[in-house]
């Protein structure tokens, strides 16, 4: 892990005026980045619940409509 550490940091401050991304420091660099990307999938996964929750509501929507036809039907 600390060649790991190493390696990455230099890379990092070899970075040219253009390449630059405006951290002050190479930890804050990775923290900011972590944080970025597991929020990125945080939000894939909510994405995912919503759109599970819509098809499930409109399912039981659906299941409630035909029973309730059903129902009227044999009365």
């Amino acid at each position: 892990m600390g060649l790991r550490y190493w390696i990455n940091r230099r890379k990092f401050y070899r970075r040219g005026m253009m390449g630059a991304e405006g951290f002050s420091s190479y930890e804050k660099s990775v923290a900011i980045k972590f944080i970025e990307r597991l929020g990125k999938w945080i939000a894939y996964a909510l994405i995912i619940f919503g759109l599970l929750s819509l098809w499930v509501y409109s399912r039981e929507k659906k299941d409630k409509q035909d029973h309730e036809m059903e129902i009227q039907k044999t009365n």
